[in-house]
């Protein structure tokens, strides 16, 4: 029986790697100059009701919204779109002044170094905060534990092994777990994050915002649109569930809140339907990075947090799109998936 060939979804593995770290070939050119954080002030309909002080976001590409129209910001390799969730936030409060300082790629070490991306670097996200805040949300710890390093390893292990775990195997073997290592390894790192944020912005309420439904929250995935066995799926869904409970734990003893994305997005991850999914495959059906929210995404986002914060967010619609189907190019699959019942 011939071995199946995982390179095709290597390649796109590669652009979530490049999508998790900054992306700089996806993003348009633009000449170097030194980036300032911009400040964005909004529409004077809605600075009536607004709350006294500042919002600024901080975080990673699930904040910035990487490819998800409409990109703007600088530095450009930073991947910010004005439909990511801290934007739809700031929209839904009505808050005048709104600073976004999300960079795809971001790692806790990031919030107080620059981070080097196309056009950039990105100035520390955390010199952002000046004291005036009311508002200050962070999604961060997903690249800090190798997010697309994990999903390029599994894609290649579990593509050649699709009735085994072969990419659990590889990160468990010898008894430890490796991310759940890093999970753990990451905690002190956000904890500190979170303490240079009180300390920067005491008046402000901090939320930490986790991570969605990347994959089904029961069952065995969706060989090939998430190129992972059902052994490897169930195997990264409940890493990535210890990684949200790893973050919810760092904002319960720092004083913060915590927004949980990943319940209120079961049933929209990335193996559901265009017009269902929130979350985008590794071949994408709508507008957003591999692996990453979408507009919609964004939204339910938004809304969870806003949930949390007393700010109403409409939520996302939920709508199959008429004859849409996800991409299975069937050429793809190894021949006893072909076959399989």
């Amino acid at each position: 029986m011939r071995r199946p060939r995982p390179s095709r979804w290597l390649a796109v593995a590669t652009m979530t790697l490049l999508s998790s770290a900054g992306m700089s070939a996806l993003a348009p050119a633009q000449a170097e100059a030194p980036t300032t954080f911009a400040e964005t002030t909004l529409s004077a309909r809605n600075l009536d009701s607004a709350p006294v002080g500042r919002f600024v976001a901080l975080g990673d590409s699930y904040a910035a919204g990487p490819l998800v129209p409409v990109q703007q910001g600088t530095p450009s390799g930073c991947l910010r779109s004005n439909q990511n969730y801290p934007s739809v936030l700031a929209r839904s409060a009505g808050i005048g002044r709104f600073t976004d300082v999300s960079c795809s790629g971001a790692t806790t070490e990031d919030m107080t170094a620059p981070q080097e991306v196309k056009a950039g670097p990105n100035p520390p996200q955390l010199d952002a905060l000046d004291g005036s805040e009311s508002l200050v949300t962070l999604t961060i710890g997903g690249n800090d534990i190798g997010f697309s390093g994990i999903i390029s390893e599994c894609v290649r292990r579990s593509s050649a092994n699709l009735f085994g775990a072969a990419c659990k195997d590889f990160f468990t073997a010898g008894g430890t777990d490796q991310l759940a290592e890093r999970i753990d390894g990451t905690e002190s790192k956000v904890s500190d994050v979170l303490e240079q944020i009180r300390e920067r912005s005491p008046a402000a309420r901090v939320a930490v915002v986790g991570y969605p439904s990347i994959l089904p929250d029961t069952g065995p995935g969706c060989y090939p649109v998430m190129p992972f066995s059902a052994g490897d799926t169930a195997y990264l869904r409940e890493t990535e569930k210890k990684l949200n409970a790893m973050l919810a734990g760092a904002a319960r003893d720092a004083g913060v809140d915590y927004v949980d994305t990943y319940t209120p997005t079961i049933g929209h991850d990335a193996c559901t339907l265009p017009g269902v999914k929130w979350v985008e495959g590794l071949v994408p059906t709508s507008p957003a990075a591999p692996v990453h929210p979408n507009a919609q995404g964004m939204r339910a986002m938004a809304a969870a947090a806003g949930d949390v914060l007393g700010i109403p967010v409409a939520r996302p619609a939920s709508q199959p799109v008429p004859g849409a189907t996800n991409p299975v190019p069937t050429e793809s699959l190894p021949p006893q998936a072909r076959t399989a019942g």
